[in-house]
């Protein structure tokens, strides 16, 4: 996938929005005000994004890719950074923004959640 059909699919998630929070140019992607990933600008050279992931499975999906890694500036038992330059297939890719949307949806109050999905 390349940055722009990961923004879009960041986006087309129900609630998503995209946000610059930081004092660098690094797009945010939230729900309900909490972030379930982001883009990183770090290597301009490599292209990757953050994303969370459960933290009792983080550790076999790191060892099992080498395009996922400890997420960059962020807190590593929650985070991956995922880089979108090796052999994962978009699919994949996709599964895994669903996986860190997910995480962070449940974590919202169930009046959040109902907002969102229009309830």
């Amino acid at each position: 996938m390349n940055i722009e059909e990961v923004r879009t699919y960041f986006l087309s998630k129900s609630g998503a929005g995209e946000d610059m929070p930081f004092h660098i140019p690094v797009p945010v992607f939230k729900v309900g005000d909490k972030m379930f990933g982001l883009i990183n600008i770090h290597e301009p050279d490599r292209v990757s994004i953050n994303l969370k992931y459960d933290k009792e499975k983080i550790d076999d999906l790191r060892e099992a890719f080498v395009e996922i890694q400890p997420g960059y500036h962020m807190n590593k038992t929650h985070w991956n950074t995922i880089y979108l330059d090796g052999n994962l297939e978009d699919d994949f890719i996709k599964e895994l923004i669903d996986i860190s949307y997910r995480i962070v949806f449940k974590s919202l109050t169930k009046t959040k959640q109902k907002e969102i999905l229009g309830e």
